[in-house]
């Protein structure tokens, strides 16, 4: 049975997968090391004597503000909201507190944020709890600035600036904290935005594969059926021709034994012939014999319109000698075409006939219709060990692919396959195309 078309996803309600193993152990690094910058921040501060507040915590209570605001990070991606609310609390405790440090605690919360943005689940709670937390943060950062301006102003030593000192202490406040914020919000809901695109394009990629594979598989089916009924009618003329002197020995046996031995030696060399080209097809056709039948029905409805049965009125199939036909007819198409036979000419068997027949075919109503070309050369070779049969042209070197599928070359490897033969195809290397195909002798 062919693949079933995966389903397209309902991309408004995707959920971003959860973080491996590798996810795990990089929160992991991360939380240790923002948890060392607040170490290194927090003992640096306080031997400097550069905290902003005038009477502070301990230094073993700062420290572990420290470990409480950065240890949370590593269950950032699996309870982003959690996590979130969690240091909003904290950093809050942290500054009523006077800890030293507020950078470490402040980067801490801008990764919270960021990934509750990037990695919560239900993306209306990740929008509010966002939400709720900025509101929460900017409602203390109000509290901080009602209390600075209730206090007396500081002497600000060496304030040159055009506007009042407290003005321009309030509006920095807001302002960095703005930015602070909404840069979080922002750069969090990007991130899951991208992930979503990247799950959607992988989600393209599969339908892709999945439609190639399926596409390249029935394209192997159709030539598959056109190989069998093209060796069928040469089975059935070896089958014929082997009836046919069957009973002409039998006829003969009595009177002419020289006739009669001459015509059971031809019913062997056919049976030879015949049971050669039966292995050769059933080598190519059990290369793949999980087929799906509706595709196989599709198949032989297509085939028949294209290549009707051969009916027992109809002439034999086409071969070597039939080449300077399909020659005429691409002329007729506006195509110059040189046919040319190189060798000493020698009787193949049909089947090899009908596969160069066919390649030809295939080759020049390719240049006809995708190479743009203005000449071709269709020459036949009978070398000492082989046949070989070679179509070029001075095209855009696309005419062996039926017009950039490559189902063309498939279907001119099955049929030489089944001889046990060679095919080259691809682009000249001044101009155009040439496929060439060579047949065992």
């Amino acid at each position: 049975m062919t693949d079933e078309p995966s389903r397209e996803p309902d991309w408004a309600q995707w959920r971003r997968p959860a973080p491996g193993p590798a996810g795990w152990r990089d929160d992991v690094w991360l939380a240790l090391a923002a948890l060392a910058g607040a170490v290194v921040v927090t003992v640096l501060i306080n031997s400097m004597g550069a905290s902003p507040w005038d009477d502070g915590p301990p230094l073993a209570e700062q420290l572990a503000w420290g470990a409480a605001l950065t240890l949370p990070l590593v269950a950032r991606r699996r309870y982003p909201l959690t996590v979130m609310f969690v240091l909003g609390a904290l950093l809050i405790a942290v500054q009523a507190r006077q800890v030293a440090d507020n950078l470490v605690p402040s980067v801490a919360l801008f990764l919270a944020i960021f990934s509750a943005g990037a990695w919560g689940q239900d993306r209306a709670r990740a929008r509010w709890g966002r939400v709720a937390v900025i509101v929460a943060m900017f409602g203390w950062l109000g509290f901080g600035l009602v209390k600075f301006l209730l206090q007396p102003a500081p002497p600000f030593e060496g304030a040159a600036g055009p506007l009042d000192p407290v003005l321009a202490t309030v509006l920095y406040g807001i302002g960095f904290n703005v930015l602070f914020f909404l840069s979080a919000y922002f750069f969090g809901e990007m991130a899951w935005v991208s992930a979503r695109r990247q799950a959607e394009l992988e989600h393209r990629a599969e339908q892709l594969r999945r439609s190639q594979a399926q596409n390249t598989r029935g394209a192997i089916v159709a030539e598959r059926v056109r190989i069998a009924r093209d060796l069928h009618d040469v089975v059935a003329h070896h089958v014929s021709v082997m009836g046919v002197q069957a009973g002409a020995a039998r006829r003969v046996l009595d009177r002419d034994l020289d006739l009669a031995r001459e015509a059971l030696r031809t019913v062997e060399e056919t049976a030879r012939t015949a049971i050669g080209e039966l292995r050769g097809l059933l080598g190519v056709l059990r290369a793949d014999q999980e087929t799906d039948q509706d595709t196989d029905r599709e198949t032989d409805r297509e085939t028949d319109r294209e290549h009707p049965p051969t009916t027992a009125g109809e002439t034999s199939s086409p071969g070597l000698d039939q080449l300077p036909e399909l020659a005429e007819q691409a002329r007729s198409a506006g195509l110059d075409v040189a046919h040319g036979v190189y060798g000493e000419p020698r009787p193949v068997p049909e089947g090899v006939a009908l596969s160069v027949y066919r390649i030809v075919q295939e080759s020049l109503t390719n240049v006809v219709k995708h190479a743009d070309a203005r000449k071709a050369d269709v020459r036949v070779r009978f070398l000492e060990n082989s046949l070989e049969v070679e179509v070029a042209d001075d095209g855009r070197g696309r005419a062996g692919t039926s017009g950039g599928t490559g189902f063309g070359l498939v279907g001119m490897r099955e049929r030489v396959a089944v001889h046990g033969g060679e095919l080259e195809a691809g682009p000249r290397r001044d101009a155009g195309y040439r496929v060439r195909a060579r047949f065992p002798a």
